[in-house]
């Protein structure tokens, strides 16, 4: 009966052991300082840090076309095409040899790191079980872009966040600069109040401050949407505008982008990118 309890009582041991290795040797994967936290590790394979396709796409900035065994990343004038269970990769048009080849496991693609990252003008540092990517930062005027103020009141109360990681602060400024259409005149009635907003009139629906490594603002966008009524709409006034501080000049602006910005500012949510800095509302 001891002898029993003695070999339940170690092998007790070895599988603690064994769990308390496989969590002290859990790699670390970090983008422009953040903590990315997935639902599938990243993992070595063959000397090289893999890492689930979603890490890629989403934190780096890059789009993704996934059909059967063939993924297509793209990210401005770049285009990667990798194969499953293929060694080689297209880099616009250009055939490359991988080291070591993409793979599916737990229903996830699993690619490599460093290749893509470097690829799209990333740098990767290893330091024990942490990998770090720092990704090239966005330039307005000649002054680095750190983080985004993000700021946007409800019916009582207003929050402010702060959004960092290079690829959305890119991503944020390009949605706003590619989507305002012809200047136009300021609107004769615009609020921040939703108390204060009546039919016909412009409520800001978000401001969005680009800042430098002191805090300070580089650009600002304040975005607005028309107050309307669902049984007397105002079919002669535009659904949305943009306001640019900088120039002190409105735009129109193109409504599907205002989603494809609560869509990036989720994501950013979803992988640590978005700190709250202030909640006002009850």
């Amino acid at each position: 009966m001891k002898k029993g309890f003695a070999g339940i009582f170690i092998a007790w041991i070895l599988i603690m052991a064994t769990s308390t290795t496989n969590a002290a040797t859990k790699i670390q994967l970090k983008v422009d300082d953040v903590v990315i936290v997935t639902d599938v590790n990243p993992e070595m394979k063959n000397n090289r840090m893999m890492v689930p396709l979603r890490v890629i796409s989403e934190n780096l900035g890059a789009k993704v076309d996934w059909t059967k065994s063939q993924v297509t990343l793209t990210k401005s004038t770049m285009k990667v095409i990798l194969k499953q269970n293929s060694c080689t990769a297209v880099v616009n048009g250009q055939t490359i040899l991988l080291d070591t080849q993409p793979y599916v496991k737990n229903g996830r693609i699993f690619v490599p790191l460093r290749f893509l990252a470097e690829t799209f003008g990333s740098k990767v540092h290893y330091n024990n079980l942490t990998v770090k990517v720092e990704t090239k930062p966005l330039i307005i005027d000649g002054v680095e872009v750190k983080s985004i103020l993000h700021e946007y009141h409800m019916t009582m109360g207003g929050i402010e966040e702060q959004l960092k990681g290079n690829a959305y602060i890119e991503e944020m400024y390009h949605l706003f600069v590619k989507n305002k259409g012809s200047k136009v005149e300021p609107p004769a009635d615009f609020t921040w109040s939703f108390h204060s907003a009546i039919p016909g009139s412009y409520y800001k629906i978000g401001q969005y401050d680009f800042l430098n490594e002191e805090g300070n603002n580089i650009k600002r966008f304040d975005l607005y949407s028309l107050i309307q009524i669902s049984e007397q709409p105002f079919l002669e006034k535009p659904d949305s505008l943009i306001y640019n501080a900088a120039e002190d000049q409105w735009y129109l602006y193109n409504k599907a982008a205002s989603q494809s910005i609560y869509t990036l500012i989720d994501t950013a949510k979803r992988n640590g990118f978005v700190t709250i800095i202030s909640n006002t509302v009850p």
